[in-house]
C-alpha cells in the first residue's frame, strides 16, 4: 500500500470537529480509525516501516500515544514504555515538568524501563506545539538513552511542533500534516 493511498483513506475517516474543545480549534477526531481494523493495521505497518531496525524501545505519551504506540512496539518486536501524567505511576519513577500556554504540567516514566544507550521512538497521535513530546524526550535522556525518532499520526504545521522537535536531531515522521 502506498503512503498516499493510506493518507487518502485516513482523510476520509478522520473527522474534523469545528470549535472543539473551544472556539477556533479544529479538532481532528481519530476515533473513527478504530472502526476499521484493516485501516488500523495499515497505519501500524506504515509507522513500522519508518522505524524498523532503527529503535530499541517505543515510548507512548498518555493517553492517545498508547492507541498506536503499543501495537507499533509489538509490530517492531521491541518493548513499550508508558509516559504518563503526574501521579499515575507507582514508584520508582522520574518526572519532567513542562510549560503549557497557561501554567505547567508534569509527566512521568517508570525508572529503569529504558537502558542507557538504547535508541527510543516517542510516539503520539498528534503533534501540536511539541511541548509534551519535548518533555518526554527529556525523560528518555535522563535515563541515558537517545531519542532517535518521533512519530505521529497527525501533525499541525501552524503550531510549529515539528520545528521544535527537529532541533533535537531526531528523525520525525507524520502520516498526515495539516
Amino acid at each position: 500500500m502506498s503512503a498516499e493511498n493510506l493518507k487518502d483513506k485516513l482523510e476520509r475517516v478522520i473527522e474534523n470537529i469545528p470549535d472543539f474543545p473551544k472556539p477556533g480549534i479544529q479538532f481532528k477526531d481519530i476515533t473513527p480509525v478504530f472502526l476499521h481494523p484493516k485501516l488500523y493495521e495499515e497505519v501500524i505497518e506504515n509507522l513500522a516501516e519508518f522505524s524498523r531496525g532503527k529503535v530499541d524501545v517505543v515510548c507512548g505519551i498518555e493517553s492517545r500515544g498508547f492507541l498506536f504506540g503499543i501495537a507499533l512496539a509489538v509490530k517492531l518486536d521491541v518493548p513499550f514504555v508508558l509516559i504518563r501524567k503526574k501521579g499515575k505511576l507507582p514508584p520508582p519513577f522520574i518526572s519532567q515538568k513542562y510549560d503549557l500556554e497557561y501554567g505547567s504540567a508534569e509527566i512521568e516514566m517508570k525508572e529503569g524501563q529504558i537502558e542507557p544507550g538504547q535508541r527510543v521512538l516517542i510516539h503520539d497521535d498528534l503533534l501540536a506545539t511539541g511541548g509534551t513530546t519535548e518533555a518526554a524526550a527529556k525523560l528518555v535522556e535522563k535515563q541515558g538513552a537517545t531519542v532517535s525518532q518521533f512519530s505521529f499520526l497527525i501533525g499541525l504545521k501552524d503550531l510549529k511542533g515539528e520545528e521544535r522537535l527537529l532541533k533535537t536531531g531526531a528523525e520525525l515522521y507524520q502520516i498526515l500534516s495539516y
